[in-house]
């Protein structure tokens, strides 16, 4: 099997539970660069969640936030960007109130949110690094360009009937997926993980059957259905483990650099 590039999903997959890149991790990534191999990430966070990667990684390669949704240059000079549908982020935000979600939107360079002693904004400091900006209300210009709108919420069942339910209805108009147990994601339609394994094919000229990506939640698995090979992590969601060609160990036992060695490199 030959591997050209190699595509993360961040959270649950190459970081450990705690945010941190490990030395192995890092080590195994520097190996692929070595080689001649392309490394890049795709990530629900906004692409400022991602600069703390840039450096350590030598990412060189366009990286993927919001799902997909941002496409950015690790400058962070936007490559392809698409805006959730004012309608839709309407309803979306409509829809986590009425379930009594406190949602966030993510609108250019900031997190803007009503609650800030809401669920997971403390943990989501520290992920993206960057404090939210606290409003008393969502205007129609936070609405028009929101990159993604997160509701969180620890209820694990209620998260998930809530992105099922919110799926139906803005089909079409929005993509919606939870990219933790905890996190319901609503992007733009049409945009999902995928794209910038696409858009790195085509920009590389790698064929599909010689990239690998790695994930762990539903989210991931359109970058799965465009890749030549998909690794779930031990802590994966099990429909990611039942379509995924291979499984690693969790990320709490460094399986990201243990499928890296394992399927690339052959160590």
């Amino acid at each position: 099997m030959k591997i050209s590039l190699v595509v993360s999903d961040v959270d649950g997959t190459l970081v450990t539970p705690d945010k941190v890149l490990t030395a192995r991790a890092i080590a195994a990534v520097a190996q692929l660069h070595g080689r001649g191999i392309g490394f890049s990430v795709c990530s629900s966070r906004p692409p400022f969640g991602l600069r703390m990667l840039i450096e350590p990684l030598r990412l060189a390669l366009p990286l993927g936030g919001y799902n997909g949704g941002t496409i950015v240059a690790p400058d962070f000079s936007v490559v392809e960007q698409q805006l959730v549908p004012p309608d839709a982020a309407r309803i979306a935000v409509e829809a986590f109130r009425a379930q009594g979600i406190d949602c966030w939107l993510f609108v250019g360079n900031e997190w803007v949110i009503r609650n800030p002693d809401g669920s997971h904004v403390a943990h989501e400091t520290r992920t993206v690094q960057t404090p939210p900006t606290v409003v008393p209300e969502f205007t129609d210009a936070h609405l028009a360009g929101a990159g993604k709108i997160v509701g969180p919420n620890d209820d694990y069942g209620l998260i998930a009937r809530v992105a099922a339910e919110l799926g139906e209805v803005l089909a079409g108009r929005a993509n919606v997926a939870r990219s933790q147990p905890y996190y319901c994601d609503v992007v733009a339609p049409g945009i999902d993980k995928g794209r910038l394994i696409v858009l790195l094919s085509e920009r590389l000229g790698i064929p599909s059957e010689e990239i690998m990506v790695l994930g762990d939640m539903e989210n991931d698995l359109e970058m799965f259905r465009v890749a030549g090979f998909s690794v779930a992590m031990g802590n994966a969601a099990e429909p990611v483990k039942e379509v995924a060609s291979a499984v690693t160990l969790s990320n709490e036992e460094d399986g990201f650099a243990a499928a890296i060695e394992r399927y690339v490199l052959g160590d």
